[in-house]
């Protein structure tokens, strides 16, 4: 195999959850790009038609269904169809997702459920419907969308930190349970990322002046911006493809190299 045909996604399968819209459409796209056959679910019907004609837009012609990927029957009852429809899935993205930016002592209980429920316990559930076809079929890719909250923390998100730190050991431990069945499963951590739930924190005050937020994130990236979902598409890629074969376990941090900056002096 050449090298660039290394990163060849031709005949593959991937469901990426989530991906109607923001990074996960950015990743589905870019592995259509790769030759992949693009399945992806939304919560809503609404949802998965609008992903559907945002698709066709780019020339893809995407498989979209309904589900709630807290929902393990739900979830096998999708993945059967799929297999039925499509055939067996190849490459796995866990990019559905939510956060809620609450300080700790004033969440509920069940607002941390909640979150808990859809980052980590709904990776497992997806993860686990899939593997036995991946299984049957030799090989598999399971990309888990974790993010620098899996290393640090920060005022009101615990509920997500505390998901994201679990989603990086599920990770490590699908590698380590299922590598021998030629089953890769690593992670991707986005840095802070320009989307449209990020947008309000990028909005030019009444002054003209930045965000406070966005002051922030700029200073502590070395890289002076904030990341495009076009960035994380490259190291998606790779770790769908060939490339990374014997890549396990690992979790690929795309954000300008915050984690490795402890940030200036003050002047």
């Amino acid at each position: 195999m050449s090298l660039l045909n290394q990163f060849s996604l031709e005949g593959k399968i991937a469901l990426v959850t989530g991906a109607s819209y923001g990074i996960g459409f950015a990743i589905a796209s870019a592995y259509a790009e790769a030759g992949a056959t693009i399945v992806f679910n939304d919560i809503k019907q609404e949802f998965v038609h609008k992903g559907i004609a945002a698709y066709a837009e780019k020339g893809i012609r995407a498989h979209g269904y309904v589900c709630d990927v807290t929902d393990e029957a739900r979830v096998n009852d999708m993945v059967a169809q799929i297999e039925n429809d499509v055939g067996t899935v190849d490459i796995l993205v866990n990019n559905a997702g939510i956060i809620k930016r609450i300080p700790m002592c004033e969440m509920s209980a069940e607002e941390f459920r909640q979150v808990i429920d859809v980052d980590l316990n709904a990776p497992f559930i997806v993860s686990k419907a899939v593997i036995p076809g991946m299984i049957k079929k030799g090989h598999g890719k399971i990309i888990n969308i974790c993010s620098m909250m899996s290393e640090l923390g920060r005022e009101t998100v615990a509920a997500y930190a505390a998901a994201k730190g679990g989603l990086k050991m599920l990770t490590k431990n699908i590698a380590s349970e299922y590598g021998e069945f030629n089953i890769q499963c690593n992670g991707i951590g986005p840095g802070y990322i320009a989307t449209p739930q990020t947008a309000p924190l990028r909005e030019l005050q009444p002054d003209g002046s930045r965000h406070p937020f966005d002051q922030f994130i700029i200073a502590k990236t070395p890289a002076a911006r904030w990341g495009e979902t076009a960035d994380l598409q490259g190291p998606a890629i790779f770790l769908a493809s060939p490339a990374s074969d014997f890549v396990n376990g690992h979790i690929l941090y795309v954000d300008g190299g915050i984690l490795a900056y402890i940030g200036k002096q003050p002047g």
